[in-house]
Parts: C-alpha cells; structure tokens; sequence
C-alpha cells in the first residue's frame, strides 16, 4: 500500500509555494467554460485545498455549485450565488495495491493521474477523447470513452466521499451502500460535493492505434458489432456529407485483442499518415497511430496528454441509443444530413457497455453514442437539436449530461426509470436546495 500526494500541481500553485485554501476569490472578468460558450452566472469562486476546507465552505454558504475543469457545454454547473472550484483538490490520497486501488481528489485529471498509475503498473480499464477532464467531473456527468465491453468512466467507481448541504461527509461504498451506491454515483452535482474517488484498476498495458479512411455506410447495416468490436476501442468520425464514414479509429491491446494491421477494413483503406478526426486539421496534437505501440494512456484518448486544447469554436451534443438499435439511429441522422453538416464539425459514433448506474445514459442498456462536435453557432444549433432528438425518439435516445440538448423533463423522466428514486436521494442528501441550480430545477423538475 502506498500514500503518496501526486506531485504535479494546479496552475494555482507553484513549486515550493505553500498551499493556502482561498475561501473568496472574485474575478473582474467572467468566467467561462472551456468552450466560451458558457459564461457563469457569477464571479464568486473558491479554490478549497481539502474536505475540511470544503465542509467549512458548504456550511458557511446558502447556495452554491461544484465546478470542474469547466469542460461541460451546459449549465449544469452554473450558479448565480457561489463556486466552489475542485482545481486544487488534484492529488493521489492512497494507491492500495492489495486492493487494486487508488483513491484520488476529485478535481484531479486524468492526463495527471494516468501516468502516475503507469509508473507502478496500473492503469484505469478506459478514457475519455480528452484526458484534460477531471474524475469527479466525468463521473458526475457518465461520460464515456469507448469499447464494447467497456463501461463509462463512472463504472470504474468504487467508493466515493461526498459533503452533503449540512458540510457533512459521507463516505459511499459499491460494497457497503448497496442501496444508493448507484445512485449517487452519477450524481449531476446535485448531491454534495465528491471531495474524493476510488477506482478500481487492472494492470497496466500496451496498446496499437490504426486508422482507416471512407469506410462505406452500407458496411454498418451488414457488419456493425464486427466493426466496432474490432479492437479494444474504436471510433467512427463522420461529417454525414457523403454516404461514407470518414475515419475508422482501432484502439488495439497489445494483448487479448485479434486485430491485425491490414491495408483494407470493410472496404476502408489503411491511411498512410497521421490523421485528426476532422482530416484538414493537423494531426500533431492527436495520440500516435500507424500501429505504433505505447502505454494505455498515450492511445485511448484522441488527444495528447500534454497538449492542453484551446477554448472556444465549438460546441458538443451527444445521444445514447440502444446498441442493438445503432444501425437504424445512424441511419435516421444521416438522412438528415443536409441539414446536419453545414453547421458541423465532426460527429464520432462510439460503444459503451451497459451499468447499473442511474442517472447514466447507459443505465441498464449497451449503448452507441451519437456525438456532435458543432461549429459554434448557437442559432443554428439550437434550431437542430430538436430535429435531430425527433429523429432519434423511437430509439429513446438519451442526452450526455454535459453536453447540449433540449429534450423536455418529461421526455427525459420518461427515459430514466430510477429518476424518482433519484429524487429521493437528492433530497435525503440536500433537502433545502443548496446545490440545485436552474439547469437541475429546470431539467429534471427538481423544484
């Protein structure tokens, strides 16, 4: 067992500097969110340094907001009275090696805590496209990289500490909670602040990423599980221009996974060089691929670890359906693709597993998501998320929590059949409200 502060710190803090909690913090210029499409309704933040600070924080405030690494699309974590900031709860607590183990501050990132694992030879069992998010903040919202049989991030979950509305600390257990565990994991911030997260972890291990160009559409109705179940992790990216997928992603283990490098796949051809999803972008800041191998976390993302993305120019959406219903949601956002494409980026078609969580998008169902990485013109998005959702309703697509959408309450009531005890929940663990928001009130008709 080891007990060991991660190293790396916020930008917050300097080397040699000494950590002081900073209860108050006010900011002549607003805040936004990672995209700049968000400005937060107010410019009162604080940056607590520890549960204590954080428990002290909640009880001293009527009204406030966890916030992450500001990477939702969304105001789900918006506040009109008060922030209360994870960045610098952003270290490794405990690595308990006979357990399988780590316990880490919720405001860490991925892209600090993968290499640490590596280094002692572990590793999460998957990632997100960007490893620039935090643990808390992913789990909160069940987000998802990608791969048949693997879950969203949150399934990695199995213990959690959390500071309810009265600054108390309830330490939540897979093992012990049973009843509420699933609950409260994803739990959209409307339940306290998650001061820490343990993560079940497996042994580390090596991975291969190749990439293949224009794989005809027609080859999803007749082969769609044997293509996505390729390798460990794939990745369809797509525009809807034409009647072909762009780019095929396959994120292969070193071992266990059968795929071999060829120089067709489905009727794709193997690229000859780097690629970005979005293929006129440059490819220098995307993780290695031409078969190259490498450590787990230099593959699973899209993205370098070190490269840190800039803010703004677009924005995201993202639907879950049934897997067993993929080809036919596909089928149904591709004959809408004059409507779709202008205003787009890219879209990225991925696998999660099924969970128990629920409020996750995948609850009880493996699950295709449909994402949209849209040009950052809100007008015209706006207008298209309703056409899109229609389209994707007899699947009974479900929203990502972070990203974009307009589905009623009623709509999303009708698709998330443990919203009522949710619900319970939230008010076992915030009866006054102190942690709603307009988004939560509004949303899932928690006022």
């Amino acid at each position: 067992m080891e007990r060991r502060p991660f190293i790396k710190l916020s930008s917050a803090v300097t080397a040699g500097s000494t950590l002081m909690p900073v209860t108050d913090w006010f900011s002549a210029d607003p805040l936004k969110n990672w995209a700049g499409n968000i400005t937060y309704s107010t410019s009162s933040v604080s940056y607590p340094a520890s549960t204590e600070d954080v428990k002290a924080l909640v009880r001293k405030l009527p009204k406030l907001k966890g916030l992450g690494t500001r990477h939702c699309f969304n105001r789900i974590a918006d506040s009109r009275e008060h922030l209360l900031s994870t960045r610098v709860l952003n270290k490794v607590v405990e690595l308990d090696t006979r357990a399988g183990t780590v316990t880490v501050e919720g405001g860490i990132k991925y892209g600090e805590l993968a290499p640490y694992l590596h280094e002692r030879g572990y590793a999460l069992p998957n990632l997100a496209s960007l490893p620039h998010i935090s643990v808390a903040g992913s789990v909160i919202t069940g987000t998802h990289g990608s791969g048949v049989a693997n879950g969203n991030l949150a399934t990695s979950v199995v213990a959690l500490e959390l500071v309810d509305a009265n600054g108390q600390v309830h330490q939540v257990s897979k093992e012990k909670d049973a009843d509420r565990f699933d609950g409260v994991v994803v739990g959209l911030g409307a339940l306290g602040i998650m001061t820490k997260v343990t993560l079940a972890l497996q042994p580390t291990f090596q991975m291969r990423q190749y990439v293949y160009e224009q794989l005809p559409m027609s080859q999803l109705k007749e082969h769609f599980d044997n293509i996505m179940s390729a390798g460990y992790s794939v990745s369809l990216f797509t525009d809807w221009r034409t009647d072909k997928v762009n780019e095929v992603w396959i994120k292969s283990r070193e071992e266990g996974d059968n795929f071999a490098t060829k120089p067709e796949f489905y009727g794709a051809k193997a690229a000859t060089r780097h690629l970005h999803p979005i293929a006129e972008l440059s490819a220098e800041n995307c993780t290695e691929q031409m078969g190259v191998p490498g450590p787990w976390y230099e593959r699973l993302p899209h993205f370098k670890m070190g490269f840190t993305p800039s803010s703004g120019v677009e924005l995201q959406s993202e639907y879950f359906v049934p897997r067993q219903q993929a080809v036919e949601a596909i089928q149904a956002v591709a004959r809408l693709g004059q409507q779709v494409s202008p205003h787009l980026l890219i879209s990225e078609i991925r696998t999660i597993a099924a969970d128990t969580l629920w409020m996750s998008p995948c609850y009880q169902r493996p699950s295709v998501a449909i994402h949209f990485t849209w040009k950052q013109d809100w007008p015209a998005v706006s207008k298209l998320l309703p056409v899109i959702e229609k389209g994707l309703a007899p699947f009974g697509a479900r929203p990502h929590w972070g990203k974009l959408f307009t589905m009623a309450p009623d709509v999303l009531a009708s698709r998330y059949e443990r919203l009522p005890d949710f619900k319970k929940l939230v008010s076992q663990y915030d009866p006054k409200g102190k942690f709603r928001n307009e988004f939560l009130d509004t949303t899932l008709a928690l006022h």
